[in-house]
């Protein structure tokens, strides 16, 4: 009897033991699967704007919070979707699991999307959309609905007829179009504008200084100019400037920084939409780390907020904080 005791107790211990290695080995496992650190490539419009740094600043926050390791990269102008497309191919080569993405061309980028997610890459959204059923998630302004907020900022002109110049950059990139479109649906419906015309200019300060002047000098009737980024409203800023028309030109755009803040304030500039870059770039990289990790998002479209900042309310707390927040 006691040795039939001694080894049923010694088949017991043996089971313990293999079971407590069997669990030993799962939360080695586990522990491995939470230490393991994602590589996220964030592929941007272009890299130098204040827009785009705020972007990254947004993006490197969520990185240190979700232990993530991130690559900003972005081509030099923001029409070359090529030099987008290689980046791709390279982050995809170099072994990424998610990509954050703002698209140049809507579907000029769409291929080199979809072979990154056939590869299993996380694609997330942010700014400007691709033409891709393979964006896990979307993450951007409502571009409508900010065109439509710069429409009725537009309105405020208290001229009796409305004559309004667009300066839009690249018609290939989706958030610009979308601006456009909400634009032009609130300013269409007043029967004191006469024309709308729009001139299609590089997403570049200097093109598009050249061409408000020249659109100016061929219809020096205008008294109304709207345009949708950070680039194209500095060169509608100093072609105002150069005219020396701030008085009789009522002036929407897009974005800030110091020196559009500066027009805002001498009268280059009546008013801006201001965009929240830094909350893309943050929400990009937080959802491609749920997405890698198994988490269910909220939601496949995120809407980024916007506020009209004019010379009425630039100085009040909310602004200034809006403004200035990651300079």
């Amino acid at each position: 009897m006691n040795k039939k005791r001694a080894a049923k107790l010694l088949f017991i211990i043996a089971l313990l033991m293999a079971c407590a290695l069997v669990l030993f080995g799962y939360v080695q496992k586990k522990s491995g699967q939470a230490a393991q650190k994602y590589k996220v490539a964030v592929i941007a419009k272009s890299t130098e704007s204040a827009f785009w740094k705020s972007v990254f600043a947004g993006a490197n926050a969520a990185g240190t919070e979700y232990n993530v390791e991130l690559s900003f990269q972005g081509p030099e102008t923001e029409e070359d979707y090529e030099t987008q497309n290689r980046m791709i191919e390279q982050a995809a080569a170099d072994g990424v699991s998610a990509i954050v993405f703002s698209a140049v061309d809507y579907n000029a980028n769409a291929k080199a999307i979809d072979e990154a997610a056939k590869k299993g890459i996380k694609i997330v959204v942010i700014d400007s959309d691709v033409n891709s059923d393979a964006v896990s998630c979307r993450i951007s302004t409502d571009n409508y609905a900010a065109g439509q907020m710069a429409g009725r900022a537009a309105l405020l002109c208290p001229e009796e007829r409305l004559y309004v110049g667009i300066v839009n950059f690249d018609e290939k990139t989706a958030n610009g179009q979308e601006r456009e479109a909400g634009f032009r649906d609130v300013v269409e419906k007043d029967e004191r504008v006469k024309y709308i015309e729009t001139k299609t200019v590089l997403s570049t300060t200097e093109d598009a200084r050249q061409k408000t002047s020249e659109l100016w000098r061929g219809r020096p009737e205008i008294n109304v100019i709207a345009t949708f980024n950070e680039w194209t409203s500095l060169g509608v800023g100093w072609a105002i400037r150069d005219l020396g028309i701030k008085d009789k030109t009522t002036v929407v755009a897009f974005d800030s920084n110091v020196v559009s803040v500066g027009m805002l304030e001498t009268g280059e500039v009546d008013a801006l939409v201001v965009q929240n870059p830094y909350a893309m770039g943050y929400l990009g990289v937080e959802k491609a780390y749920q997405l890698l990790t198994g988490q269910k998002l909220s939601g496949e479209k995120m809407d980024t907020a916007t506020t009209m900042v004019n010379r009425d309310n630039m100085f009040s707390e909310e602004c200034q904080k809006i403004l200035f927040a990651f300079d």
